[in-house]
């Protein structure tokens, strides 16, 4: 089955792998959610239950509510705890607890709950309060999927350390293709997204795309490897009608095909994308390397290994790859939101590599890595407190002290807050 030729994963072996742990982290990597995803639709009659947050409901009662509708409707009658909780304006800790009550009375056979998009919404305390009831109330038959980028933040981190989550979807890269030996050579793709943005064929450079519209779909495609034609549609055109904008978008990716065919030496035409199962996907006519997809490997796989040694070298690899925020000249929504994510995520190996520093007593790089982290997550309360007791551990307390007082300057110009009583705590005992 094909979900299994490009994921590597069968609901056996799903089954088999989440075997004891109450969540599962399906990080979304376009190819793998979506395939995977068809066999979960494909397969409810074996206790598979989705559901996807929409866009416009990032509160949690909203989106809860949500859920519990649609699955209502859909299997006739699910959710009687969780109605009772949300008409009583219950507290999110009585919504998880609730939500687990109906996924336990739902079936006797295991069941798996999958939710997706879940990085449309906040992941603030009331977020972790109903997490954490919901995962604590939940039967031994019971799992809970999630489709999250952010998986190095809470509750997943602390979920993971206890043994009681696992990350899926990492394993393997999305490339693979690479390493398949092909009866006659495909045109070589190199795609560098940090920075302006550079795509390669076969050494060559693409310098003329015939205005930022074809540039800005490859560069789509290259990044969200299985889409929809709705999804294209809706980023790049929503206010035309589905017939026109047809027609710009089969003109736009001839466009691109183009582009790349005239840098291969030999006739023939090298489409980026082929169409399939209503999604368009990597064509297999070329090979792709993105440096994009290296840095998030490298990122991933240093959150899930056990091995410090191979922790460091794969933190090491995405702080090299990461040379600049993602195509940091386009200013396209989607851009911008993937732009931060991956911002995100080059923090999150620098605080690694911070803390490795700083276990080795290593002081002077530890500090590099935690004020490099600082300017693309400033508001990290734990980096800053980090920060502060090495410049004391290096007899710097002026610097110390300014690194509290631009920290709280910061929270109340922009966010309208003090610093928690663990930042103050600390603060006091340094300069006292």
């Amino acid at each position: 089955m094909i979900h299994q030729v490009v994921t590597r994963v069968s609901l056996e072996s799903f089954r088999e792998r989440a075997a004891g742990k109450k969540v599962i982290l399906l990080y979304p990597w376009t190819n793998y959610r979506n395939l995977f995803l068809g066999h979960f639709l494909a397969s409810a009659r074996e206790g598979l239950l989705y559901y996807r947050i929409p866009q416009d409901m990032t509160a949690l009662r909203d989106w809860v509510a949500d859920l519990q509708t649609e699955l209502d409707q859909v299997l006739d009658g699910f959710g009687h705890n969780l109605k009772e909780a949300l008409s009583s304006a219950a507290a999110p800790a009585d919504l998880g607890a609730a939500l687990a009550a109906d996924l336990g009375s739902y079936s006797q056979e295991p069941v798996t709950l999958f939710i997706d998009e879940l990085d449309r919404v906040p992941f603030d305390g009331d977020f972790s309060t109903f997490i954490d009831a919901l995962t604590n109330a939940l039967p031994d038959h019971v799992t809970l999927a999630f489709s999250s980028r952010l998986l190095t933040h809470q509750p997943w981190y602390d979920m993971v350390e206890a043994g009681k989550a696992t990350i899926l979807g990492t394993e393997y890269r999305r490339n693979d293709v690479m390493f398949t030996i092909e009866d006659r050579a495909k045109p070589q793709l190199e795609v560098y997204a940090f920075g302006r943005g550079h795509a390669l064929v076969n050494g060559q450079e693409i310098t003329n795309w015939d205005g930022a519209l074809p540039r800005n779909l490859f560069f789509y495609f290259i990044d969200r490897q299985l889409v929809t034609r709705d999804d294209i549609f809706a980023t790049f055109w929503p206010n035309l009608t589905v017939k026109e904008a047809t027609n710009v978008f089969h003109v736009t990716k001839r466009k691109i095909s183009e582009r790349i065919t005239m840098k291969v030496d030999e006739s023939g035409n090298y489409e980026l994308t082929q169409y399939a199962s209503g999604f368009y996907m990597p064509s297999d006519k070329v090979i792709r390397h993105y440096d994009v997809d290296d840095f998030q490997e490298a990122v991933e796989r240093a959150t899930i290994t056990a091995d410090p040694r191979e922790e460091e070298r794969l933190l090491r690899r995405a702080i090299d790859l990461y040379k600049a925020p993602f195509l940091e000249t386009v200013s396209m929504p989607w851009v911008e939101e993937r732009r931060q994510h991956l911002r995100q995520l080059y923090a999150q190996a620098l605080v690694g590599m911070g803390r490795i520093s700083q276990a080795r007593d290593e002081l002077q790089p530890a500090l590099g890595y935690f004020t490099r982290a600082l300017k693309e997550t400033p508001a990290r309360e734990d980096i800053h407190r980090e920060v502060m007791k090495l410049y004391t551990r290096l007899d710097m307390p002026d610097d110390a002290r300014s690194q509290y007082q631009h920290l709280e300057k910061m929270l109340r110009d922009q966010l309208g807050i003090t610093p928690a009583k663990e930042t103050r705590e600390l603060y006091e005992k340094l300069v006292g």
